[in-house]
């Protein structure tokens, strides 16, 4: 596999920056970006391989976003199974008096998720 691969945005070379101009002399063209693999490391690797940066990832989106949707649609919601803990623990009401700021105390419930394996 090549190290580089080429900006999948196919309107990528529609779009004027320095960066992709090429050619010399009257010859000069507006490339697609190449794009190190792995510039960032395991950083999203997934995506930034593909797109030379937001701005054409957006526009590719934007054009095959609902294909995209439709080919890798969801038909049922997916579970995975918990136990759920309920904790009760004391918080606090903050209540303006007209002068100043009151402290009431009350007993409050928050719930906690065991293990989510």
């Amino acid at each position: 596999m090549s190290d580089y691969n080429w900006c999948h945005n196919p309107d990528c070379h529609t779009i004027e920056t320095q960066s992709r101009i090429r050619g010399t002399g009257d010859n000069k063209v507006l490339r697609t970006m190449r794009i190190k693999a792995n510039r960032y490391g395991d950083y999203q690797a997934n995506i930034w391989n593909y797109f030379c940066n937001q701005r054409c990832l957006m526009m590719f989106l934007n054009t095959f976003g609902q294909e995209i949707a439709q080919t890798y649609s969801v038909k049922e919601p997916k579970e995975t199974p918990i136990k759920v803990r309920t904790e009760k623990y004391e918080s606090y009401n903050y209540q303006h008096n007209g002068t100043d700021y009151v402290r009431t105390p009350y007993q409050a419930t928050r719930k906690i998720i065991e293990n989510s394996s």
